[in-house]
């Protein structure tokens, strides 16, 4: 038996026998419906007294047939035709509705998300009605003819923490109440090409860059989270995306008390991203926040396309950016370790191990295979991890028994440190303004002046990868060889932006990190950097706040001298302490 969708409860077997009779209709692929198919299926939805809806292919096949409404018998979005912003989904709706009024909003946004050629609403009689001149009972008063229209997609730049974007508005387009033979007489061929010429005249205007990914951003704020603070880490999500190659469409918003378990914002939103994303030709929804393998899983399913978090966008960043062995190893590392929880099968992918009712069967399946693959990898790169680290503590062994002090560079990513180490060291490291510029750890000698003796004084400075709010642990635990640069160092030069908005919460992430370090770190002097772009206040403010930093700017080479004595007086601390 064919099966019938929606809610099916109180049926009589009966009743979905005629339901599944629908299956077998067919209907002419020049017109919407037919008198008969219509009175039919009013007449069962009359019966049972809730609305039925069929959806019915180009051919003139019904495909699905459901109890409820448009909303709740929808085709989930894995499983509609994927045919590009310039097709309909080759699929119209038929259905009834028991109250005399046109289709809310609901089945609009339904007709909307799956891209129907059309949606028939069918008011119709519970009782019926004899038709003018007797004879046959019907049951449909009037009906109304709904279908998309072209809309100009919204350009929509990242949102500040003072404006709120606009939802675009799918367009869509609403007939006045009809009778059923002026339904059946519509020419429907040469509607939904019409419709589609226009589509494909859209999308050719909006010169899609099919080699970047369109990004929507969707972000989550709870009651515990300050809104400014909620902005700048948005923003930042943002620029992450664009370092990544991406281009932002959008941001969708919502605040919540707390997290949905099953799709971290609620059933209306994911409704919205799914129609904003469509509306927008996005092709990638990010998320803030991390996401469990079932909350990726849940939210594909309802919305479509693919959905990745914030920890997958950084992994995406490294990957790009590592150019050394090393930096390859670690990033390779760190990728399966998060890409090992989120493997998942469907029908025969999955897993059949164990024992007892139900897991036996075909033995072992693709699934374990790629599992035990990755976890063989892993225990392998892990072991070279192992070895990166004896090389570099033999590196650091070698510094100290010549009795060389060793300073290391941290601070946020695009703070400025690579850009530091070469106006200080004339080291060529690679800088540019992106997020994770530099991955590889890079070392240099630097022989600075007393000018309390006159005599030359040699320190090695170490530029190490940059940190980031809530870094993620994959990414700790596969880079550890280059953080314990950090740890193994006599003593840190703490680089800050000065220029950028959340200075303060930056100091307060990266303390936060070192913090966390299984050995605790040296004596630390914070630097204050990019002061050419600061405004005065922020300089007051910093003065007043941290009135031991150095302020500096880098790239002009403004107090580096200063910062050079300070460096030597931080190496003497820390070695005398020790």
């Amino acid at each position: 038996m064919e099966t019938i969708y929606g809610n099916l409860q109180g049926l009589k077997s009966s009743q979905l026998k005629q339901l599944a009779r629908l299956y077998h209709q067919r209907l002419p692929g020049d017109r919407l419906t037919t008198s008969e198919f219509a009175q039919r299926l009013a007449a069962i939805s009359s019966d049972i007294n809730q609305p039925v809806c069929v959806y019915i292919n180009r051919r003139g096949q019904a495909i699905r047939v459901g109890v409820g409404t448009p909303r709740q018998t929808q085709i989930p979005p894995l499983e509609l035709p994927r045919y590009g912003a310039e097709r309909l989904s080759g699929i119209r709706c038929i259905a009834t509705q028991l109250k005399p009024e046109p289709p809310n909003e609901a089945a609009l946004t339904s007709m909307a998300l799956q891209r129907l050629d059309a949606l028939v609403t069918l008011n119709i009689t519970s009782t019926g009605f004899e038709k003018r001149g007797g004879g046959v009972t019907g049951y449909v008063k009037e009906a109304y003819l709904s279908h998309l229209v072209p809309s100009t997609s919204i350009e929509s730049p990242l949102p500040t923490p003072d404006s709120q974007l606009p939802t675009p508005q799918t367009a869509w387009s609403v007939s006045p109440p009809l009778s059923l033979d002026s339904l059946t007489k519509q020419d429907f061929l040469d509607l939904v090409e019409g419709l589609e010429a226009e589509f494909g005249r859209e999308f050719i205007g909006q010169q899609v860059d099919t080699d970047r990914d369109r990004v929507l951003l969707v972000g989550v704020v709870t009651d515990n989270v300050a809104a400014r603070e909620f902005q700048d880490r948005l923003a930042e999500l943002g620029r992450l995306v664009e370092t990544a190659g991406g281009e932002v469409l959008q941001v969708v918003q919502q605040k919540r008390p707390h997290i949905h378990p099953q799709t971290v914002v609620g059933t209306g939103k994911v409704q919205e991203i799914a129609l904003t994303a469509q509306t927008l030709g996005a092709n990638l929804i990010v998320f803030d926040r991390d996401l469990s393998p079932a909350q990726v899983r849940n939210l594909e399913i309802q919305i479509g396309i693919g959905v990745v978090d914030r920890t997958e966008v950084i992994l995406d960043i490294f990957a790009q950016r590592a150019q050394s062995r090393a930096g390859k190893l670690q990033v390779e590392l760190a990728q399966l370790e998060y890409m090992l929880p989120r493997l998942t099968g469907r029908g025969q992918a999955m897993s059949r191990l164990g024992g007892g009712i139900g897991t036996r069967g075909p033995g072992e399946t693709k699934l374990e295979t790629e599992r035990r693959a990755i976890s063989r990898r892993i225990s392998r790169l892990q072991q070279e991890v192992n070895q990166l680290q004896a090389h570099r503590s033999r590196l650091r062994q070698q510094r100290q028994h010549q009795e060389v002090p060793s300073i290391a560079l941290v601070g946020y990513t695009n703070a400025g440190k690579s850009t530091l180490l070469n106006a200080l060291t004339n080291a060529e490291v690679y800088t540019a303004d992106q997020l994770f510029a530099t991955l590889d750890p890079t070392t240099r000698r630097l022989v600075i002046t007393d000018t309390d003796t006159g005599k030359p004084q040699e320190i090695v400075l170490t530029d190490t990868v940059g940190f980031i709010h809530e870094l993620p642990a994959s990414l700790m635990d596969a880079f550890r060889a280059t953080l314990e640069e950090v740890t193994e160092a006599d003593a840190l030069l703490h680089v800050v932006d000065l220029s950028h908005p959340a200075w303060q919460s930056q100091i307060r992430a990266v303390m936060g990190i070192l913090s966390e370090m299984p050995v605790t770190p040296g004596p630390i002097l914070l630097a204050l950097n990019k002061i050419d772009r600061a405004d005065s206040d922020t300089l007051a403010l910093a003065q007043s706040e941290f009135p031991q930093a150095v302020f500096i700017a880098a790239e002009k080479r403004l107090g580096l001298e200063t910062l050079r004595q300070r460096l030597l007086q931080l190496a003497k601390y820390a070695v005398t302490t020790v």
